[in-house]
């Protein structure tokens, strides 16, 4: 046979995608699978065993129906487009989502579907219930809370709480509480271990946390209804018509929570329709028959569709399960054991490593804990070596100032010696000059006494220059009256006497002159001697007291620091005044002699003069 026979014999095929809650897929359908087909081929690739919960449900003409599993795909009213899209979803839910649902991907895709009729506002939820909801599913999602890993705001981007506008005001506190509430655990699980002082709480699973989320999600009171609007007559459409798991109620058209009547599964006898109208026949048959009229006649078959499938499993859950779904729930029990005992060890194990991290950290801490005492016995040992060094060489320090004090109190101990010797050269020195002074004193006593002897003289010479000039004056008085009886003509004219007169006169005279010239010079001479003398003597003394001065000021420099300085000064101040009063007396003296001798000379002259 030729590859050309081969192709032409292959089916012919069409491209179906199929869309579920989280995923989509892709297959390629023979032109003659029925539903059935498509629908088991879409069940073998998700691992779907529990396949009576399901179906492949598509919108045409703005009306949402489901794909009829004894016809033909594409005889069917389905959209056409390529590929075909279906929507894989939960055309049934149960009445315990605990008891029926056996398989975990059963479970999760009964999740995800009311998790997101929950979010799109299909199924009410309080603000309440919707946050509990909403920690289950960040719980599924992210599984245990971890602080280092799930940081503050992780939950902003995830759609966790529905839109609608009464709970707009309250999404920001309400994702804060799904945060707080996820991370205590305290609504997920009763299960704790206290280990120490910490309390470790023990979450639930995925799966556990989806289990959760639908036992909560199956109590509420628009959970696996189908709604359809239908009218008591046909003109008015006023009521709905609710189909689920329990049965058929009647509610109003604004109030989908409590019925206005329930036709339970196990109280009706039969439904049927006729054009748009529907009949329900209570089993009771003096119960009135129960006729609504809905908007097509579509909807009444998509009505009596989910009537019978919801009846069937209703009267399959009163009922000897079937061996299949025997295996299921002992394969599901197993699996549930072993889920336990996996999750037991993974507890057991996640315990042991929290322990075996628990002790890793505190042998770390110890670790670390020994490092650092190890790093401050290194630091305090190189502290004590650097004060053992530090306190060598302050010793060396010590010795050599010890040294040094040893030489500097060698050295005090001279200059202790020095000062004594010079303090007893300073005390010889001191009475030497107290000698010296007392010697200046005596000289300048004897000085005073010669300056009063001397002025003594002074006043006899004085008295003698005036009796001298008494004398003189006599001797002019009588030269005057000699001459004035001798020669009485001459007194007026002098110059007319005659020249032997003169002469004669001369001669006498000249006697008396060169008596008293004698003595004159021999006085003058002693009065000058006597003058020098007395002036040599007056400049030794005057030498001999500035040498002394010199002397005591050397000293005062010398002995500055001593108590002598005082004395010193007074020494000064006492031979200052000494050579004061010396020098006061000289120029007296001075002064006194060189009148007297020139009172002398003046008399001697005013003598020769008078003579003539």
């Amino acid at each position: 046979m030729s590859i050309r026979g081969l192709k032409k014999k292959q089916p012919k095929t069409f491209k179906v995608k199929i869309i579920t809650v989280d995923a989509e897929m892709e297959f390629s359908c023979e032109m003659k699978w029925k539903g059935k087909d498509l629908f088991d081929l879409v069940c073998r690739a998700l691992g779907l065993r529990e396949t009576w919960f399901f179906g492949l449900q598509y919108t045409m003409k703005g009306m949402c129906t489901w794909l009829k599993m004894d016809k033909k795909v594409l005889d069917q009213e389905i959209p056409k487009e390529d590929p075909i899209s279906f929507h894989f979803l939960a055309k049934f839910y149960p009445e315990k989502v605990e008891e029926e649902l056996l398989q975990e991907i059963t479970q999760h895709l009964f999740f995800l579907q009311v998790k997101k009729q929950i979010l799109d506002e299909e199924i009410y939820c309080s603000p309440e219930a919707t946050v509990l909801l909403a920690s289950y599913a960040v719980q599924a999602k992210y599984g245990d809370y971890d602080p280092n890993f799930h940081e503050p705001g992780f939950l902003a981007h995830d759609e966790l709480l529905p839109k609608r506008r009464e709970t707009v005001k309250l999404k920001k506190v309400q994702r804060t509480r799904t945060a707080v509430l996820f991370e205590m655990g305290n609504i997920l699980s009763g299960r704790t271990e206290r280990l120490d002082t910490s309390v470790i709480i023990t979450l639930f699973s995925r799966d556990e946390a989806e289990m959760n989320y639908l036992k909560i999600a199956q109590d509420l009171e628009m959970y696996g209804v189908n709604y359809f609007p239908i009218a008591q007559n046909k003109n008015h459409t006023d009521l709905l018509l609710g189909v689920d798991a329990k049965g058929i109620h009647i509610y109003s058209i604004n109030n989908r929570f409590s019925p206005n009547k329930s036709f339970e599964w196990s109280a009706i006898r039969n439904i049927s329709y006729s054009e748009k109208e529907l009949t329900i026949k209570p089993l009771d048959k003096k119960a009135e028959v129960f006729k609504f009229f809905s908007s097509q006649l579509k909807v009444n078959k998509l009505i009596l569709q989910l009537c019978i499938g919801n009846h069937d499993l209703f009267m399959r859950r009163r009922k000897v399960d079937s061996i299949e779904i025997q295996q299921m729930k002992a394969q599901a029990r197993e699996e549930k054991a072993r889920k336990k005992m996996e999750n037991q060890r993974l507890a057991r194990e996640k315990q042991l490593r929290e322990e075996a991290e628990r002790a890793k950290e505190e042998l770390e801490r110890r670790l670390f804990q020994l490092e650092d005492e190890a790093r401050q016995a290194n630091e305090a040992l190189l502290r004590s070596q650097e004060a053992a060094e530090l306190l060598a060489e302050k010793a060396q320090i010590a010795e050599e100032e010890a040294k040094l004090l040893a030489q500097n109190a060698a050295e005090a101990e001279q200059e202790r010696q020095r000062l004594e010797i010079t303090a007893l050269k300073t005390k010889e020195e001191k009475r030497l000059m107290e000698q010296k002074m007392r010697e200046a004193e005596l000289i300048a006593v004897k000085l005073v006494k010669e300056s009063d002897r001397r002025a003594k003289e002074a006043e006899h010479l004085k008295q003698d220059l005036h009796e001298a000039r008494e004398a003189e004056r006599k001797a002019k008085q009588k030269l005057l009256d000699i001459t004035r009886l001798n020669y009485p003509h001459m007194v007026k004219y002098p110059h007319y006497l005659p020249t032997d007169t003169r002469d004669a006169n001369f001669d006498k005279g000249s006697i008396k002159l060169d008596l008293k010239d004698i003595d004159l010079k021999r006085l003058s001479f002693e009065i000058e001697r006597e003058r020098l003398d007395y002036l040599e003597k007056s400049k030794k003394f005057e030498d001999r007291l500035k040498e002394l001065k010199s002397e005591i000021h050397a000293l005062k420099l010398e002995e500055k620091q001593s108590g002598l300085y005082s004395h010193w000064n007074e020494v000064l101040g006492s031979l200052d005044r000494s050579l004061g009063n010396v020098c006061n007396l000289n120029s007296c003296h001075f002064f006194k002699h060189s009148v007297v001798s020139r009172g002398l000379h003046h008399i001697l002259i005013h003598v020769l003069c008078g003579c003539y």
